[in-house]
């Protein structure tokens, strides 16, 4: 798996396809962030973002190998490991995404009431979940189960913006409790460690489902 983590990885670099979704997302914090404004708020508007972004890369890594070299990978290694692998390389991209912006975020903003372990402890939590949302969003959202590319990117947005407004949603659920604890006084750290357990296991749901239509695809 490592090998094709690492494969995929390459794929994704050489292609510059990564270059679209990361610049839109540093755009959206240079908009929305600035120094001093108060860490919660600006750390729940951080990752919001990335429910899309990781669905856009996760879609990207899905779909940037030609049929041919496709075609040899799921020979040599197996059409669902292959799909897995592609999976994994779009969220850890926008995980490590994650991580820079929320140590950055932290750095920033002000920090009143917390240390910054509680709030940089907080921040990479949010930003889980919202990785892990995003990933079942663009697991779901491409091929095999979705082969139209304007459908595909319709249901990408749609399901990101549905995983961001629907209450119980793992990342709506997260982003509440931020935006909450940020007006609450003295400052509260929120726990997100039930959200983080369903984005887990949603993620992991929507990753077997793909991985398996691969496996029937064949």
């Amino acid at each position: 798996m490592t090998a094709l983590i690492r494969y995929q990885t390459a794929l994704l670099l050489r292609s510059q396809r990564w270059l679209a979704p990361f610049l839109l997302y540093a755009a959206f914090l240079a908009v929305g962030i600035r120094p001093g404004d108060p860490v919660l708020d600006s750390l729940g508007y951080a990752v919001a973002g990335l429910v899309p972004v990781t669905a856009w890369v996760v879609r990207i890594c899905l779909v940037q190998e030609p049929p041919a070299a496709r075609a040899v990978t799921a020979a040599a290694a197996g059409r669902a490991r292959a799909h897995l692998a592609a999976i994994l390389t779009g969220t850890l991209a926008a995980l490590l995404a994650g991580v820079a912006t929320v140590l950055g975020v932290t750095a920033l903003a002000d920090r009143s009431g917390l240390t910054p372990l509680a709030a940089g402890t907080a921040g990479l939590t949010a930003a889980a979940v919202c990785v892990l949302t995003g990933t079942a969003v663009g697991a779901l959202t491409t091929r095999p189960l979705i082969q139209a590319r304007g459908w595909s990117l319709a249901a990408l947005l749609l399901g990101s913006l549905l995983a961001l407004v629907t209450p119980g949603s793992p990342a709506r659920t997260t982003l509440t409790a931020l935006t909450t604890a940020a007006r609450t006084n003295p400052v509260t750290v929120p726990h997100f460690w039930p959200s983080l357990l369903l984005a887990l296991a949603l993620a992991t749901a929507a990753t077997a489902l793909a991985c398996r239509a691969t496996a029937w695809r064949s």
